[in-house]
């Protein structure tokens, strides 16, 4: 009896393998790396949007590091392979099994995630989607429809955490922060931090005569031809910190200011959708952001910005009875945060979806840290200059 079975006869003869079978051996070795380093190392991602303009553009694709935040040990292991929530070619169909899910955990990292980053994570507000209109949250359809027009109206799926849509932003704030923005200047721990270059906002710009050669206009994309003027030779368009500096230097400038929402008015949607907070996109706050082991006081005040933390992001059973908070059927005067949370923003901040509208970003959602470019496509420009040479390769702060 040959007890070394797994030792092949020396003159046993060798099996040649067909060419299916080499052909289907490589793609499942394939498969199984390229997975492998996806999930643990590096992601391919595409800027479908213009909310990082101008830091990041429509059309770039940049590596996103798992490995800098530590790799996040997948939540929904049965997936797919290279398909993220929805099979290619469909809209609604699961390309994933929900029936087993992991609880969340991550590998060590090589650094916390610091205020500025440029951060990928899943969408906070993304557990329950409209299949018909995915480019809204679900949450801001039932503001407006109210909960039974929105399930009759449209297809409604649910997803796991890592399933969830993925967002790319710039973390202003960090766990334990608090944050606040002000005339579109944002605040953090009393300190206001000023747009990056290569952030947009509104600015009005009153130009001393329209008599120019509008040409030397073009490289900042302000297209005026198409902004409807606000008084005579003024207008308001989207432009950086950068380009102001440059336009100022423009002899038919007469001045370029900052033109944000004024403080007061009440904008729809703007999280958390108290009507006890009079604040707009931007003007609102300060709002102290949660850290893993800190204590909230539980009342009126604090309930309608930590309320969703507490119940769908930490999953506790919260409700209320004759004025008194209830968590996990207990009466509750404090609550203690299991995770970390972040505040995440648009560099475009007035053409990004972000914090400003749903909150706080938990550390479960996190993917990664955006590293570089390593290509960039303007479908809008002609054949020759459709590949952004000047971004191949460039990294992202």
């Amino acid at each position: 009896m040959n007890y070394k079975f797994w030792q092949r006869k020396k003159d046993a003869p060798k099996k040649k393998k067909t060419k299916t079978r080499e052909w289907f051996d490589a793609i499942v070795f394939a498969v199984v790396a390229a997975t492998i380093i996806r999930v643990f190392f590096i992601e391919a991602y595409t800027i479908p949007s213009g909310s990082m303009e101008r830091s990041l553009l429509i059309g770039d694709f940049l590596f996103v590091s798992k490995v800098n935040y530590g790799a996040r040990i997948p939540m929904t292991p049965v997936a797919f392979p290279f398909a993220h929530h929805t099979m290619p070619l469909t809209t609604s169909t699961k390309a994933y099994w929900d029936g087993v899910q992991w609880k969340y955990h991550r590998l060590p990292g090589l650094s916390k995630i610091k205020r500025n980053d440029v951060v990928v994570f899943n969408f906070p507000e993304g557990d329950t989607v409209a299949v018909e209109n995915q480019a809204e949250s679900y949450y801001a359809l039932e503001r407006s429809m109210g909960r039974e027009q929105v399930r009759s109206t449209f297809t409604i799926v649910d997803r796991p955490v890592d399933k969830r849509e993925n967002f790319i932003k710039r973390c202003i704030g960090i766990p334990g922060d608090v944050i606040s923005m002000s005339n579109g200047i944002a605040n953090v721990n009393g300190k206001n931090e000023p747009l990056k270059n290569t952030g947009m906002m509104p600015y009005r710009i009153e130009f001393k005569t329209m008599d120019f050669n509008y040409a030397s206009l073009d490289e900042f994309n302000l297209n005026l031809g198409n902004t409807p003027a606000v008084a005579t030779n003024t207008y308001i368009v989207d432009a950086s910190p950068e380009i102001v500096e440059k336009l100022k230097t423009f002899d038919f400038v007469k001045s370029v200011t900052l033109s944000p929402d004024a403080p007061g008015p009440v904008q729809g949607g703007v999280f958390p959708n108290d009507p006890n907070r009079v604040w707009n996109r931007d003007n609102f706050g300060p709002i102290k952001i949660p850290a893993k082991g800190w204590t909230v006081k539980i009342d009126s005040n604090t309930m309608p910005l930590y309320y969703r933390a507490i119940r769908t992001y930490e999953g506790n059973k919260v409700e209320q009875k004759a004025g008194v908070w209830y968590i996990n059927d207990k009466p509750a005067t404090t609550y203690t945060f299991k995770m970390d949370y972040y505040w995440m923003m648009g560099d475009n901040r007035h053409n990004s979806a972000d914090s400003r509208y749903w909150g706080f970003v938990p550390e479960d959602h996190i993917v990664g840290k955006a590293l570089f470019v390593w290509m960039s496509w303007d479908s809008t420009a002609s054949f020759l200059h459709k590949i952004r040479w000047s971004r191949l390769f460039m990294g992202i702060h």
